[in-house]
C-alpha cells in the first residue's frame, strides 16, 4: 500500500463519524431493518443508506458523502438495488489496511 493510500485511510478515519460507520457496520444486523431477500443472498452484511444516515443522526447528503468516499479508498463496497444503496465494510482491504500500519510502526532494529 502506498504512503498515499495509507494516508487517505487514515484521513477517513480521523473523523469521529466515519469511523463510527465503519465500526457499527462490522455488525449489520444491529442497523439494517428488513432487509430484501435478494440484498441478503447477493450482497450479504450490506446496510442501506437510511439505516446508516437514522444511526448517525445527520443529513442523509454528510452520509453519502462519507460513505462515497470510504468507497473510493476502499474501505466500502457497495450496491445498488432501485432507488436504495447499501454498503458493507470490505473487509479485505482493512484487513490489509491494518497489516501495513502495524508492520510500519514496528520499530525497525538496527
Amino acid at each position: 500500500m502506498k504512503n498515499e493510500d495509507m494516508l487517505a485511510v487514515l484521513k477517513a478515519l480521523s473523523n469521529e463519524t466515519r469511523l463510527n460507520i465503519l465500526c457499527w457496520l462490522s455488525e449489520p444486523d444491529k442497523l439494517h431493518k428488513d432487509l430484501p431477500s435478494e440484498i441478503q443472498v447477493e450482497f450479504p452484511g450490506g446496510v442501506c443508506v437510511a439505516d446508516i444516515q437514522e444511526k448517525a443522526g445527520l443529513a442523509q447528503s454528510v452520509i453519502s458523502t462519507y460513505l462515497s468516499s470510504m468507497q473510493k479508498i476502499g474501505l466500502l463496497e457497495s450496491r445498488r438495488y432501485g432507488q436504495w444503496t447499501y454498503y458493507r465494510r470490505n473487509e479485505g482491504a482493512i484487513d490489509n489496511f491494518l497489516e501495513e500500519f502495524a508492520a510500519g510502526m514496528q520499530a525497525k532494529k538496527l
